[in-house]
């Protein structure tokens, strides 16, 4: 059973077309959403490794990132569960930013490709037009 998702939220999402940058968007906001949450319940569930709510935010933003410099960790169960989320949530938003990066790549080489070859579609039309005129000229009238 999957959690109902609001009204507004929903026909935000299915409303427009998803593109690269509507899917980058869309993941660097729940991303980020993760990374203030984790971090308040880590401080919330853990308060003698997480002493303060800056110090939450900081493990979050470091291991969101991947970072992890090992300064903090939790030594929990739940604190691991929370800490998986967030790796796999940062794992996601990278992985989502580079495939937005090829897209726009992709993207813009095939517009130059099809470009160059209406081009040179055209230019063989032109080519084939005037060699029909230039035979058409050569032909005896009727």
């Amino acid at each position: 059973m999957t959690a109902p998702i609001h009204p507004k939220f929903e026909h935000r999402l299915t409303s427009k077309t998803m593109t690269a940058r509507r899917a980058g968007l869309l993941i660097a906001t729940v991303t980020v959403m993760v990374t203030i949450a984790a971090g308040v319940l880590m401080w919330a569930l853990d308060h003698e490794e997480f002493p303060n709510i800056g110090l939450g935010l900081w493990w979050a933003v470091q291991t969101v990132t991947t970072v992890g410099y090992g300064d903090v960790a939790p030594r929990n169960e739940i604190g691991r569960v929370i800490a998986t989320l967030v790796m796999l949530t940062g794992i996601g938003f990278l992985t989502v930013v580079t495939a937005s990066i090829t897209a726009v790549f992709v993207e813009s080489a095939r517009r130059r490709f099809y470009a160059d070859t209406e081009r040179a579609e055209q230019d063989r039309h032109s080519e084939i037009l005037e060699r029909l005129d230039r035979i058409e000229s050569r032909l005896p009238e009727p």
